[in-house]
């Protein structure tokens, strides 16, 4: 098992420095890899991550494990918490892990020589046990991590838009299959629809002056 340093010094070099939310994702990989009896970092994708956050943390799990979104061993459910379910894909055993609800208060008592509270949480997080700094739980899956991990070569194309789909992320709907941005779930609008949104809501406004005019 490659040490927490080495780790750490992996994790900094994708962000040009280190932080203590780094040192959260390295430490919560390294305890997932004891909790399951795995080596990590793995060399193969026995282990699937699940993340619950992006950024830094997310990182730091990523180096300690050896899990990536862009190798498709890591999936991010962005629920905005530095917490991780790692899941033994031989044995379908998931433990998740978070930080302790004490341990930004306890980091401090292991850093008394930080000259400052975020130094404190970049030293104390280093420094303290699993059981302080971490707390680990033992889960059962509400999704398929088959489902999220698909199948390669896996393609269809959109009946609406013409855009290929991937990873089996369509809707099959009234025979027709959907990408997701079709079927309703578009997180943009384009050129056209966004001046048509803007036209209304100022037809809104007009409407809504002449209101309180009168």
């Amino acid at each position: 098992m490659t040490d927490l340093q080495t780790l750490l010094k992996q994790s900094a070099a994708l962000h040009n420095h280190l932080c203590p939310r780094q040192v959260l994702g390295v430490r919560m990989g390294l305890a997932a890899g004891r909790y399951l009896g795995i080596e990590v970092p793995q060399s193969d994708k026995r282990i699937f991550t699940i993340v619950e956050t992006d950024g830094c943390a997310t990182d730091g799990v990523a180096v300690a494990v050896n899990c990536w979104v862009g190798r498709r061993s890591m999936y991010v459910f962005d629920f905005g918490k530095v917490a991780a379910t790692f899941v033994d894909t031989h044995t379908g055993r998931a433990v998740r892990i978070v930080p302790s609800a004490q341990s930004r208060q306890l980091a401090q008592q292991y850093a008394p020589e930080a000259e400052s509270r975020w130094h404190g949480y970049l030293l104390g997080y280093q420094r303290m046990p699993d059981d302080e700094l971490l707390t680990i739980q033992e889960v059962s899956l509400t999704v398929s991590v088959q489902s999220l991990i698909s199948r390669d070569g896996y393609r269809v194309n959109c009946d609406i838009c013409g855009e290929e789909i991937i990873n089996e992320r369509e809707i099959r709907r009234e025979g027709l299959t959907l990408c997701r941005a079709c079927a309703g779930a578009r997180y943009y609008a384009l050129p056209d629809e966004a001046t048509a949104a803007v036209r209304t809501v100022s037809a809104c406004l007009d409407a809504l002056e002449d209101i309180l005019r009168e």
